[in-house]
């Protein structure tokens, strides 16, 4: 389980977190969703160690930790592919900065190239694929880190409706068939109610959960489903009061 325990931050004396608590269980996919600019960067952040908690703590898998950078990959919106590399090089970076088996990386690289619908494209560089082959690539590159938690940013927002939809099939991959725990951010209420087991609806500044939706509906989910469309409906109303009337 990750567990993140009266979190606190503050920048020039605006609380952006103020005792945030958080519980995710082993292997489950926990969904963040709130307005813009309400802290959830900042939240990432923090669990990555790009800056310190003011108050708060950090355990994974019942170890405490000062931050998750150690134990977790991150996948940003961005997918950060360095142009001047091949796709497959990109992919490899993870182990080549760990130091691992040259050989082995790259047939462990190979498999999942195959997996995410990339075979024949090792060599290409990233300007000369589509927006959704390098988030594949990039979705291969977080997989080589080999680390069970994975912290994902929004990381398909800045992609089309359609391909956003074809990628969502990988995103629950890596929960079902590599048995990653999954905490993301997303701006989208259906992609998270399509991904989520646990759906979590977060207040303006200082941020803190205004609902938790724990969805049991089977994966992979469709759109129309009932439960879901009053889930939906419901965090509608919740983040509308949000914005007309702030932190209640």
């Amino acid at each position: 389980m990750l567990r993140i325990s009266h979190l606190s931050k503050q920048f020039d004396g605006l609380k952006v977190l103020d005792g945030f608590d958080l519980d995710v269980p082993r292997r489950s996919v926990a969904v963040l969703i709130g307005p813009s600019g309400c802290g959830k960067t900042t939240l990432f952040d923090l669990l990555t160690g790009v800056v310190p908690p003011d108050e708060g703590s950090l355990s994974w898998l019942g170890d405490p930790l000062p931050h998750l950078g150690r134990v977790s990959a991150y996948m940003q919106q961005k997918d950060l592919l360095l142009p001047w590399c091949s796709l497959m090089d990109n992919a490899l970076l993870p182990t080549k900065i760990a130091g691992a088996d040259p050989a082995a990386a790259r047939d462990k690289a190979v498999q999942l190239f195959h997996r995410m619908d990339l075979a024949g494209f090792e060599s290409y560089l990233p300007g000369d694929v589509s927006g959704g082959m390098r988030q594949r690539c990039a979705l291969v590159r977080t997989l080589m880190f080999e680390h069970e938690l994975v912290l994902l940013d929004e990381p398909l927002s800045a992609l089309d409706y359609i391909t956003r939809r074809s990628l969502h099939g990988l995103l629950l991959m890596l929960q079902q068939t590599f048995g990653k725990t999954l905490v993301m951010i997303t701006h989208d209420i259906e992609e998270g109610l399509l991904l989520a087991d646990d759906l979590y609806v977060l207040s303006r500044m200082p941020m803190r959960i205004l609902q938790h939706h724990r969805l049991e509906t089977p994966k992979p989910r469709r759109s129309d489903d009932p439960m879901l469309i009053r889930v939906k409906t419901a965090v509608l109303a919740r983040l509308d009061r949000e914005l007309s009337h702030g932190a209640l």
